[in-house]
């Protein structure tokens, strides 16, 4: 249509009904005449990007997004969408700007918190970044929930102090933080740490008290308690304290229990995460065959590590007797690394978790992890033809 004063409301509400229906190709079309025909709109370059966003067109998305902070630079939602997309891009020290200047507009707004928070601790600042990331616990859902007390722990003495930690997100995110336990136990606290059931055998490998989690369960009122994941930041640590070396080991009966039961020499290989993880569907593979095909065509035998397997424990005794590792960016990874076990993990381009930093193919986190990242195509095949090529070089030791 030719948009003109007396047409372009009625352009508007019908490109906001079309990206509201999910068509956000013909959405698009509308909105790119909208914004020629309503240039000193900062809401109609807003929803251009969002739609662009949506189709993948990242580069397009930016321009307008950038066109929308530029007509209203105090607008949260045009500085705070335009950071997101630069997050989401791989553009991390691009993104700090927008987030700073969202932030300084709202500076209680936990999201914006927590994601600039994500962001400097991909970038190596933990001391800016813990603080940060402290709101997620003030954001919707179970994830990271607070406990109705108010003696949290947040960096005060600890010795002589029973402490309680508790656990949150997922099970990888505890199998990586629960390393710091016996620390807070070697600085002389009484610590407890809560455990759901799938952990609570392999975590009780630890030299500190482990409680399983139930709604039955009792426990003591403690002198402080904390989440899994504060406790590196009120320990001050930065990205040169942390150690890679392995903490975690296989319970002695589920090494009975597994023991022979895994053929030489097998590859391990998780190729999906839970399908509830906001970020599975580019953090998984497509399919299994993605894997199985380049590990068997290098004489290699591929176990699935993506199916149940009892509890973490009978998976650690499992993965001891591999090979090697081979998972995308799920708790198996963690797993893998906690044990030293080999593991070569598979890293997407699009939503990068912060813990793995960018552009190096190791990590400070497990010393036994390599990196392999989809570049800027944001495709597996070249990944899976790098693992092939390696796995022939692991074949022909």
């Amino acid at each position: 249509m030719r948009l003109t004063n007396d047409n372009i409301m009625a352009a508007f509400r019908e490109a906001a009904a079309r990206q509201q229906a999910g068509d956000f190709a013909a959405a698009a079309e509308l909105w790119e005449e909208i914004v020629a025909a309503a240039p000193a709109s900062a809401e109609a370059s807003y929803n251009l990007g969002r739609t662009r966003a949506e189709l993948g067109q990242f580069k397009e998305a930016e321009m307008a997004y950038r066109r929308a902070v530029a007509l209203k630079p105090g607008a949260v939602w045009a500085q705070s969408a335009l950071a997101g997309l630069l997050h989401l891009t791989g553009d991390w020290r691009e993104a700090e700007t927008p987030y700073a200047a969202a932030l300084a507009l709202t500076p209680d707004d936990a999201r914006l918190r927590t994601d600039l928070g994500h962001l400097r601790l991909g970038l190596g600042d933990f001391a800016g970044g813990w603080p940060l990331y402290e709101a997620r616990k003030l954001l919707p859902g179970p994830e990271s929930r607070p406990l109705p007390m108010d003696n949290e722990w947040r960096g005060e003495p600890i010795a002589r102090r029973s402490l309680l930690i508790w656990p949150e997100q997922g099970f990888g995110d505890l199998i990586q933080f629960a390393r710091y336990a016996p620390v807070l136990q070697a600085r002389g606290a009484d610590v407890t740490l809560v455990s759901p059931p799938e952990l609570t055998a392999l975590l009780s490998q630890l030299p500190v008290r482990v409680v399983e989690h139930s709604k039955s369960m009792t426990l003591p009122a403690p002198d402080y308690w904390t989440l899994a994941m504060s406790v590196p930041g009120h320990l001050g640590l930065s990205v040169a304290d942390l150690s890679g070396e392995a903490y975690l080991q296989a319970p002695a009966d589920r090494r009975k229990r597994w023991a022979g039961q895994v053929p030489k020499p097998a590859v391990g290989i998780a190729w999906r995460g839970r399908s509830t993880h906001p970020n599975d569907a580019r953090r998984s593979l497509p399919s299994a065959e993605s894997l199985l095909e380049p590990l068997r065509a290098a004489g290699l035998t591929p176990v699935d590590l993506s199916e149940p397997i009892g509890d973490f424990a009978d998976l650690a005794a499992i993965i001891e007797q591999l090979e090697l590792v081979v998972s995308v960016d799920t708790a198996v990874a963690h797993l893998a690394g906690a044990l030293g076990k080999p593991c070569w993990l598979l890293l997407p381009r699009l939503r990068q978790d912060w813990r793995w930093f960018q552009d190096r193919d190791d990590t400070p986190w497990y010393d036994s992890v390599r990196l392999f990242r989809q570049g800027p195509e944001a495709d597996w095949a070249p990944v899976m033809a790098r693992v092939a090529a390696e796995a022939k070089v692991l074949a022909s030791r």
